[in-house]
């Protein structure tokens, strides 16, 4: 392939990684690196990708406007790292002919393993047994099983179905919503879609697994809680735009749910000293994707999105 002139990267963990900067030397003549780990937002992004006129980038979850768009007029060709496509405007790309690489399902088992990790935390006792350990407690409640338990998937893509993978020798009742008809998935999984109030009023534990957009948001606030067991635990290694944050830690706090594991806020990154793991709050820095072996994955899928390239 002929190398582009100038290969900008804004994302921190993409440009720490000596692997996957070294596989980028053969894109491109000049590489630019975030090496401050600094996170842009639209105005810092659009200075950044402007450098030396860069006509290739690489964008994790950097806010890529319809506004930053319009104003890179150099740029031919973006390679996706991540999945996550809410925080690029595609239509403003098709509209300037800017190439768009992009793989879906890349990071799957790294997200499917932190979620199956919350529900075993959670249903075992290991967080807050851990906690009281290190407080100096010796408190033996080894919760309940997962074995057995119902387990609602809401969204059943990539994640959602490797999610019903690992559940497998658990021997879960799996439940699934998704927009989409996913029999041929259920049938393979054991598992059975149902409609979205159907799977809260009847699961033990909820994982979401959805994108973020307009059709996602606060899909889970105070009218889902009502419907859903006040034992139930919420999972969101998703987006933090799907869930109402307020509503849902309330519920926690008054027991109206029994507690919430989260990797992604609404505003990241969130501090989190109220919400305490003795609470029933579960959260974790924005890791699900993050697994060393993720990392390798996304990147390489931006590197031969931007090795698609033709132009």
């Amino acid at each position: 392939m002929k190398k582009f002139r100038c290969l900008v990267i804004p994302s921190p963990s993409f440009s720490k990684h000596p692997v996957l900067v070294k596989e980028t030397e053969q894109l491109a003549e000049k590489i630019i690196l975030n090496s401050d780990g600094k996170r842009f937002d639209e105005a810092e992004l659009l200075k950044f990708l402007s450098q030396n006129n860069a006509d290739a980038a690489i964008i994790g979850t950097d806010p890529l406007t319809a506004a930053v768009v319009e104003k890179l007029t150099h740029l031919k060709a973006i390679g996706k790292y991540g999945v996550g496509k809410d925080n690029v405007d595609i239509a403003a790309l098709k509209s300037k002919g800017i190439h768009f690489g992009w793989e879906g399902g890349v990071n799957k088992r790294s997200v499917s393993e932190l979620s199956l990790g919350f529900m075993l935390g959670h249903q075992r006792n290991i967080f807050r047994s851990i906690n009281r350990m290190q407080h100096g407690e010796w408190t033996k409640n080894g919760g309940f099983q997962l074995s057995g338990k119902t387990v609602g998937i809401v969204g059943f893509g990539h994640i959602g179905t490797d999610l019903a993978e690992l559940l497998q020798p658990f021997s879960c009742k799996i439940l699934v919503h998704d927009i989409l008809d996913k029999s041929r998935e259920c049938a393979h999984h054991q598992a059975t879609q149902v409609s979205y109030e159907e799977l809260l009023k009847t699961a033990d534990i909820i994982s979401f697994h959805v994108p973020g957009g307009l059709t996602t948001k606060n899909m889970f606030s105070q009218k889902e809680i009502s419907k859903s067991k006040p034992s139930a635990l919420v999972i969101n290694t998703a987006r933090g735009s799907i869930i109402n944050f307020e509503d849902v830690t309330r519920a926690v706090n008054t027991h109206q749910l029994g507690g919430y594991a989260s990797d992604v806020f609404p505003v990241e990154p969130l501090n989190s000293t109220e919400f305490t793991v003795e609470k029933g709050f579960y959260f974790t820095p924005h890791i699900g994707g993050n697994a060393d072996e993720a990392i390798l994955n996304m990147g390489r899928a931006a590197i031969r999105g931007l090795m698609e390239y033709q132009g």
